[in-house]
């Protein structure tokens, strides 16, 4: 592995619930594994006025009770920090250059935006007008959360304001999908089995099928929600991404640059849906009120902070096509909503039936072999074979051959933010979004938003909180509609496959 450099960390918005539960205790576990640098610290900024002591207090809260933990917390510092001006930052400035000294590490900084996107133009602009965006001997990275915009025009205003402070090389958009274990696993899973990669296109795939599932609603987030919904909130950026992940060709070389230009090739292939066609390819729904497990489920309208009249989607799904040779043909489902049964992340690859059907009479059988990739949780992958029953005659039933990673006792395997974290400190941006494919992938959901928008003809269906969405969803999939990961039996609580 790449040796790490030495530098300091600093958190803006350190204060808040992504730093408390994620950030802090991903470098903790990046420190148990002794993947930090030798000379590493973590500045925490933000408008709370809070001493070092007071900010290590904070991370026992989130911190595992262990002997190794005490000396992780002396990497931990603070500074209260203002947004209005220049100066505000002066002390930010001087504090950094006081760690650099007293700790002996290079002037090499990653900032990390875990803040309000109010500030994303912001905060860069300050850091840029005191001298800290770039260096001729230290590397300067700026880390920025989603959401990348909120609609096409405001994706291309921030991403031209970040360009005008770090260069899209030090721009680092994370995407926490992309440092799950099985995302990753896809590359190696295609390209590197030959039993996988000439079957991956139009003559053997009939569709593919990318489910997003939650059970949890809004949470006390209901203000925050019914501004964002679930186009803005997971598709055009989560779902996409796995889209590009599936769908792209072979990389020249396993490195950033190449990777991330198949991913955008993809996104530029999506065949556009027009505002007209938007009802017959894309269907929302919102969860309405229901009983789960005997207990009274509130629905979505009725949640604190959200409008009683609300139109915004807590489920959506969507058919598209992707024309190139590659797909051309091949429908692409992707579906995601709250409230659904259970949670899970998968990716279903639903391959063509064989040409004679020699065993179709039969009950309880599919001659359509399924890869499926689980993305969460217990991540895995699966694959559904015919095989014969024992016994005289040919009665056929569906087997599966899984590998789950949980299996691997002696590997740890990674948590999302550890993976992409280290990755951004190692100068590795392959599983970070680029400017580019933000914008693409905001072109291709635009039109689906002005259509809602503009057209109060298009239906919101209501679907009861703890089932798989709006039944009229099915009518997206003709004849066999979409695989359930999960029944929902009313004794015997969840039952998944995988």
């Amino acid at each position: 592995m790449k040796k790490t450099k030495n530098h300091i960390l600093i958190i803006f918005g350190a204060s808040g619930d992504l730093t408390k539960r994620k950030l802090i205790p991903a470098l903790y576990n990046l420190y148990k594994q002794k993947l930090l640098p030798e000379r590493f610290a973590v500045l925490g900024a933000s408008r709370s006025s809070l001493t070092d002591d007071e900010f290590r207090t904070r991370a026992d809260e989130f911190l595992p009770q262990e002997a190794s933990v005490h000396e992780f917390k002396k990497m931990l510092y603070y500074q209260p920090v203002l947004t209005e001006k220049t100066s505000d930052f002066n002390p930010l400035k001087e504090r950094l250059d006081q760690l650099s000294e007293h700790l002996e590490v290079e002037k090499n900084y990653i900032f990390y935006l875990s803040t309000p996107p109010s500030l994303y133009d912001v905060i860069p602009g300050l850091l840029s007008e005191n001298g800290l965006s770039k260096s001729d001997h230290h590397f300067r990275r700026l880390i920025v959360e989603k959401p990348f915009g909120t609609d096409l025009k405001s994706a291309k205003k921030l991403n031209v304001n970040l360009l005008n402070y770090f260069n899209e090389k030090q721009i680092y958009r994370i995407d926490h999908y992309l440092g799950k274990e099985t995302v990753q696993n896809m590359l190696v899973s295609r390209f590197a089995n030959g039993i996988f990669e000439p079957l991956w296109n139009h003559n053997y795939i009939e569709r593919i099928e990318i489910t997003s599932a939650e059970s949890l609603g809004v949470e006390g987030r209901g203000g925050y929600y019914d501004h964002s919904g679930a186009l803005r909130d997971m598709l055009q950026n989560h779902l996409l991404q796995l889209v590009g992940f599936v769908a792209m060709e072979p990389p020249i070389v396993i490195e950033a640059n190449a990777i991330r230009n198949e991913i955008v090739k993809v996104f530029q292939s999506i065949r556009p849906i027009k505002e007209n066609e938007v009802s017959r390819y894309v269907m929302r729904g919102q969860y309405t009120e229901s009983r789960i497990k005997n207990e009274h489920v509130l629905g979505y309208r009725d949640e604190p902070g959200v409008d009683n009249l609300s139109r915004t989607e807590t489920f959506v799904a969507l058919k598209f096509f992707i024309d190139n040779w590659r797909w051309a043909g091949v429908p692409f489902y992707i579906r995601t909503g709250k409230k659904l049964p259970t949670r899970v992340t998968e990716v279903v690859i639903h391959f063509k039936s064989v040409p004679h059907h020699l065993f179709d009479n039969q009950n309880n059988f599919s001659s359509n072999n399924q890869l499926i990739i689980r993305i969460q949780p217990d991540e895995g992958i699966l694959l559904k074979f015919s095989m014969k029953t024992p016994g005289a005659g040919f009665d056929v039933q569906t087997v599966n051959m899984d590998f789950h990673y949980s299996d691997l006792s002696e590997t740890e395997v990674p948590a999302a933010y550890e993976r992409l974290l280290l990755d951004c400190m190692q100068g590795d941006a392959t599983l970070y979004a680029r400017d580019d494919a933000v914008e693409e992938a905001w072109k291709f959901v635009q039109p689906i938003l002005n259509a809602w928008e503009t057209n109060p003809d298009i239906p919101i269906y209501g679907y009861p909180a703890g089932t798989w969405g709006p039944e009229d969803s099915d009518k997206l999939i003709p004849q066999v509609g979409w695989r359930y990961p999960c029944k929902n039996l009313a004794d015997d609580g969840l039952y998944c496959e995988l």
